[in-house]
């Protein structure tokens, strides 16, 4: 019995698009992909184009067969810009709901389909 081959960049992006809105396909790469949530509005009374967030960003590197998870929470920018700055207690709890379950989601992926391992980096939050 042969052991089943390695998927290619294609089918693994195809299987991390499944998992939801996250994926930054025009970023990711073989062995690179990066993922971010906009999990809480900073101030909804500004206009779409100008709303601010607090979330998470993942970039997702894969190592052998091992795929390291280095997580980071910030302020999504009306630029457009992730920025590494604390989150207020008062938005803290739904942006770890939403890490928290993006990050069992990516692991039954990986680990279910693929037969991957996911680590987390050790620079990553530690909320998992």
């Amino acid at each position: 019995m042969t052991e089943p081959s390695a998927p290619t960049h294609y089918r693994l992006m195809t299987s991390l698009k499944a998992i939801g809105p996250y994926l930054r396909e025009g970023e990711c790469e073989a062995g690179a992909y990066l993922f971010d949530c906009l999990s809480v509005c900073v101030n909804d009374k500004k206009s779409p184009e100008k709303r601010e967030f607090w979330g998470w960003w993942l970039q997702l590197e894969k190592q052998d067969d091992t795929f390291i998870a280095n997580y980071t929470l910030g302020q999504y920018d009306e630029k457009g810009n992730w920025l590494d700055i604390a989150i207020p207690e008062k938005a803290q709890q739904e942006v770890e709901r939403t890490l928290e379950d993006f990050h069992q989601k990516l692991v039954k992926v990986l680990s279910g389909d693929y037969d991957f391992t996911v680590s987390l980096h050790k620079n990553s939050v530690d909320t998992l």
